[in-house]
C-alpha cells in the first residue's frame, strides 16, 4: 500500500521560512518523480516544483525560483520543499505527489496534476502579513 505523507506546514510571517517533507512508503522511490503542488480556496491546484526520478533534475513554478530548493534523501524516501521570502498570496494547502509516468524534465509536463499516481493529504501553510 502506497502511502505518501506531508509535514512541516504552520504559520509563519511574510518574509519568513518553512521546510516542507514528504515521506513516500509502499513504492520504489528511485523510480518516481516527486513534485509539490499548492491550493487555495477557490483556485485550481498549481505545480510549484519538481525533481526527477532519482534526484537529477529539479523544476520550478516561475513564481517560486530563486526562493524555494527541491531536494531529497532517497535513503529516507522523503523529499523536502524549503520555502524562503514567503508571501502572504503563498497561503495553501501544500501537497507532495509521486509519478513514474511523468514526462522526463527539462519538460515542463510535471505541472499538470493529471501525471501523479499518489498523492498526500496536504500540509497547510499560511503566512500571515
Amino acid at each position: 500500500q502506497v502511502q505518501v505523507v506531508e509535514s512541516g506546514g504552520g504559520l509563519v510571517q511574510a518574509g519568513g521560512s518553512l521546510r516542507l517533507s514528504c515521506t513516500a512508503s509502499g513504492l520504489t522511490f528511485d523510480d518516481y518523480a516527486m513534485g509539490w503542488f499548492r491550493q487555495a480556496p477557490g483556485k485550481e491546484r498549481e505545480g510549484v516544483s519538481c525533481i526527477s526520478s532519482g534526484g537529477i533534475s529539479t523544476d520550478y513554478a516561475d513564481s517560486v525560483k530563486g526562493r524555494f530548493t527541491i531536494s531529497q534523501d532517497n535513503a529516507q524516501n522523503t523529499v523536502y520543499l524549503q520555502m524562503n521570502s514567503l508571501k502572504p498570496e503563498e497561503t495553501a494547502m501544500y501537497y507532495c505527489a509521486a509519478s513514474c509516468r511523468v514526462p522526463s524534465l527539462p519538460k515542463r509536463d510535471w505541472i499538470g496534476p493529471g501525471w501523479y499516481d499518489y498523492w498526500g493529504q496536504g500540509t497547510q501553510v499560511t503566512v500571515s502579513s
